[in-house]
């Protein structure tokens, strides 16, 4: 699956569209990492453990979004954009990625 945040695929036509593709991942940030953040918070630094569930649920949401796609018969998703979302009381995160299925061909 060709996925791209551009509205094309260099070296590739167009051919079919089936519409706008979702995946989404609610996911809850554990009671250890919210602590450890809230340390990170007053003295400073990254907080690896929130950067880990970024990069998990941002994976999940496009492969859901992938998977939908080619359910749909798709070869490639173009513009896609990822979104995140906090919920609740901060301690829910919320990624949500979009893009429109295609089909293409190679250009010869």
């Amino acid at each position: 699956m060709i996925t791209t945040t551009t509205p094309t695929v260099e070296g590739y036509r167009i051919t079919g569209y089936y519409g706008i593709v979702f995946g989404e991942v609610i996911t809850g940030i554990n009671f250890l990492r919210d602590f450890g953040a809230g340390i990170r918070n007053i003295v400073g630094g990254r907080s690896e453990g929130y950067e880990e569930e970024l990069m998990q649920a941002r994976t999940q949401a496009i492969a859901e979004m992938e998977q939908r796609a080619a359910a749909l018969g798709a070869h490639a998703i173009v513009g896609v954009d990822v979104d995140y979302e906090v919920l609740g009381q901060g301690n829910m995160l919320m990624v949500s990625a979009s893009g429109t299925a295609v089909t293409v061909e190679a250009i010869a």
